[in-house]
């Protein structure tokens, strides 16, 4: 029978120590473990990378890696794990895929390498293909030509050979971002626009790929479905005049009880703090999920599911009857926030009160009960 193994525990206060700067003797010392074990442990897991890096929102963190790491060990799926780190299933998937599979996962050589894929240094296509950026330089002084009619021209002239095919989107962007001094004064010179900043086209079409690890509806509980069980909500703005203003919706499926919050910006941060501030009043078994439009506004739902357990999904695009419910109470709302005025002079407290006089309406889809009347009764059943 050999000796048994050293839990992981253990063997990450060693290697958080020697991440730090401390030697093989302090890190044994630290964990309490022998010379000969800190040797073993960066041996499997290999040495802790603890220089401060800026992550994105949605990116996994060390803490992340170590719960997947947990979760194998456990025999957990990668929709169980996902749910527990608040992801999405195929972030994990590619997370253990990338770093070995289940049998040689490790969450410190994960995010060693996490660390030096995002450091390493990519040439742009100016820096690759300088070649070609001179041609599109000279057509753009010489010629005239604008970055679009230079892209499909090279495509044309050169149909078999991609080293010549450059996007006009991304000859904006060398012109923009790349181009410097004097050379970029005469190419901004030379667009017809005049723009000092390049205007992305057709974002509108494009917008549903701003939001990173979305669930979509497809994937909700069944439960969900039948409005049996309390505690689904649905979500969306409404817009005020110019898409200058905005107010935050919500509706519980069941009993139709709503909500409106007030917001100053449509900005992901900020949306997602003021609806996870609301949700988080709600008591626990009233608050399970959230369906939400693929408006770009909750593209934090991921902070929002870590501060509040709610899992939020995705409705499909163009497909407002998937919350239906939602949709209804907007309509509803429009009577005292009609389309075409400005929604910001409202307080919370003006907000507040629309909600209430909406709440306290007899419905005929809840047999003329009022849905303040339904969802009181089931917060003090839940109490």
């Amino acid at each position: 029978m050999g000796r048994p193994r050293i839990p992981y525990e253990v063997a990450r206060v060693a290697l958080l120590k020697l991440g730090a700067g401390a030697t093989i003797g302090e890190a044994a010392l630290a964990a309490g473990v022998s010379r000969r074990s800190v040797d073993m442990f960066v041996s499997e897991h290999g040495r802790m990378n603890t220089r401060e890096t800026k992550q994105r929102p949605d990116a996994l963190t060390f803490q992340d890696r170590e719960e997947i790491r947990v979760g194998i060990e456990r025999k957990e799926s990668n929709p169980q794990i996902a749910r527990r780190i608040a992801k999405h299933r195929g972030t994990v998937w590619r997370e253990i895929t990338n770093n070995g599979g289940r049998d040689a996962y490790r969450a410190v050589r994960a995010n060693n390498r996490a660390y030096e894929c995002a450091r390493r240094p990519r040439d742009t296509w100016v820096e690759k293909r300088r070649w070609l950026f001179d041609i599109v330089v000279d057509h753009m002084k010489t010629d005239a030509w604008s970055p679009e009619q230079i892209a499909r021209r090279l495509h044309k002239e050169h149909p078999d050979d991609a080293s010549w095919w450059v996007s006009h989107e991304t000859i904006y962007q060398a012109i923009y971002v790349q181009a410097r001094g004097e050379l970029r004064r005469q190419l901004l010179t030379c667009l017809r626009s005049g723009r000092t900043r390049r205007k992305l086209q057709g974002r509108k079409a494009r917008s549903d790929r701003k939001i990173r690890d979305m669930v979509m509806i497809s994937d909700r509980p069944p439960e969900v479905e039948d409005r049996a069980v309390p505690g689904h909500w649905e979500g969306d703005l409404i817009i005020g005049k110019g898409s200058r203003s905005q107010v935050g919706t919500i509706v519980e499926r069941t009993t139709r009880y709503g909500r409106l919050i007030k917001l100053d910006t449509k900005a992901a941060e900020h949306v997602a703090e003021h609806l996870a501030h609301e949700m988080e009043r709600l008591p626990v078994e009233l608050a399970k999920t959230l369906t939400w439009d693929q408006g770009t506004e909750l593209a934090d739902h991921v902070n929002f599911t870590v501060k509040t357990g709610i899992d939020v999904f995705f409705c499909d695009p163009h497909s407002p009857w998937q919350r239906g419910t939602n949709e209804n109470w907007n309509g509803l709302v429009r009577q005292f926030l009609p389309k075409g005025i400005d929604l910001s002079g409202y307080s919370q407290d003006d907000l507040d009160e629309i909600s209430r006089l909406l709440n306290n309406r007899p419905r005929k889809t809840l047999d003329w009960d009022k849905p303040a009347e339904r969802y009181n009764l089931l917060v003090a059943t839940t109490t």
